[in-house]
């Protein structure tokens, strides 16, 4: 799996993407968020309020429920505002 992380997410995080394999008990995007905050507290810094942050699984917009594999490309950004 690859996950992308933009704009400020990728500031707190210190890299624009990151190679994982997902363990077998991973099967959707907030689980994934969960296992991110376990694995390195840096995460937890960008999860805490996730509310915040928009998802994508495989260039599509998603939901935190959305199911996922190690074949999927997940991008976590802020959300986009325009003027």
């Amino acid at each position: 799996m690859v996950i992308k992380y933009f704009s400020w997410i990728k500031e707190h995080i210190g890299k624009s993407e990151e190679q994982l394999e997902l363990p077998r008990h991973i099967n959707n995007v907030n689980e994934l968020i969960n296992y991110l905050n376990e694995i390195d507290e840096k995460y937890n810094l960008i999860f805490e309020k996730k509310e915040l942050i928009k998802v994508a699984v495989n260039k599509t917009y998603s939901s935190f429920d959305t199911s996922i594999s190690n074949i999927d490309e997940i991008a976590f950004f802020p959300p986009v505002t325009g003027g």
